[in-house]
Order: structure tokens, then C-alpha cells, then sequence
């Protein structure tokens, strides 16, 4: 298990770089799995790391699980290292901004 310090550090790391609340996450994930004909019920909408990044916004800190707390280090990671690319064309800046907000992360936020 991750020491209380390392989880205090992931704790904020995560919600620093998950920048959307959890009504935006889940409002998100249903808009970005929506087609033209339908539409899937809330609770299997988004990816299956979008619907873990939506649970883990929903817990206590002392509630996390190790999948938990796998899942908030993938996020910080895929997070960071999409947020440093620059220049990109228009078309593939808003795909990667999707991308991101999948995971609870708008670049667009302040």
C-alpha cells in the first residue's frame, strides 16, 4: 500500500490535474458516448477510466482502493504529459482536449 505521505502527494497531484467536477465529468462522458440515434444509460457512459476517475471524485481519501489509487497515478501521468505539447493543428488540439476530458481533465479551464 502507498504510504500516507505518497497518498497525500497523489491525493493533490490528482485533483490538481482533474480539474472538472464530478457533474461535469459525468455530463461529459454522457455528451462524448452519445450518437445520433442513442444514447447510454449514465452509469456506463464515458470510458472504463472516465467512469473510475468519475468514482474516485465521488470518494473520501480514506476510502480509496488500491485500483484507486492505480487509476489516479495513470491519470496524473497521462495528464501531464499531454499538457506540455504545444503548436498543435486546430483539428488535433481538440481531439486531444477530449481526450483529456475523458479523464476529467479540460485544458480549456482555468
Amino acid at each position: 500500500m502507498t504510504d500516507a505521505l505518497e497518498l497525500d502527494a497523489l491525493w493533490e497531484d490528482f485533483h490538481r490535474v482533474v480539474n472538472m467536477t464530478s457533474q461535469e465529468l459525468a455530463a461529459w462522458l454522457r455528451v462524448s458516448d452519445a450518437d445520433e440515434t442513442t444514447e447510454p444509460l449514465p452509469e456506463h457512459a464515458g470510458t472504463p477510466t472516465g467512469q473510475h476517475v468519475l468514482a474516485i471524485l465521488q470518494k473520501r481519501r480514506t476510502d480509496l482502493t488500491e485500483d484507486d489509487i492505480q487509476v489516479m497515478y495513470e491519470v496524473v501521468d497521462e495528464v501531464t504529459a499531454q499538457t506540455d505539447v504545444e503548436n498543435e493543428p486546430e483539428a488535433e488540439e481538440t481531439r486531444r482536449r477530449h481526450r483529456l476530458m475523458t479523464v476529467g481533465h479540460d485544458p480549456l479551464k482555468p
